[in-house]
Parts: structure tokens; C-alpha cells; sequence
């Protein structure tokens, strides 16, 4: 259901078909990998979540706790 809609508005498919899928669909490799790398990124991410919520709550301090965190996570 949801392939077709995305159809309908002319829209990506990204994610894969399974393997035994009888009848294969097209999907963009590159978006794909694209969008899987952010997503691995931002699970990481969440793991730290104690440092969104320790700072206080202004844009500037929880902005420098992601690029801690994302510093941290990208050295290992």
C-alpha cells in the first residue's frame, strides 16, 4: 500500500525489496546507503541523550552537545 501511494506522487522508493520477494522492485542503491548511514548515525546519537538533557535547554548549548557527541562517536 504504501509503494503505491509513493507512486502516486511520484516519489522515491528507497528502501529494498526483500530477497524472496516473487515480483522485484526498483529502489535507488545510493539513497539507500545515504539514508542507512544517517540512520546508524542518529541511533548512535541517541545513546547520548543524557547530554541533550544535562545543558540547559537553549539551542546553542544542546547544539554543542551534538557536535561533542558527534566528534566522540566519528574518533571511534
Amino acid at each position: 500500500r504504501v509503494i503505491i501511494l509513493l507512486a502516486e506522487k511520484n516519489k522515491a522508493v528507497v528502501i529494498p525489496p526483500k530477497a524472496n520477494r516473487k515480483v522485484a522492485r526498483n529502489y535507488d542503491p545510493d539513497l539507500y546507503k545515504a539514508r542507512h548511514l544517517i540512520e546508524n548515525f542518529l541511533a548512535k546519537l541517541k545513546q547520548f541523550r543524557a547530554i541533550a538533557t544535562r545543558y540547559d535547554k537553549t539551542a546553542r548549548n544542546f547544539l554543542a552537545g551534538v557536535h561533542l557527541t558527534a566528534t566522540a562517536i566519528w574518533l571511534n
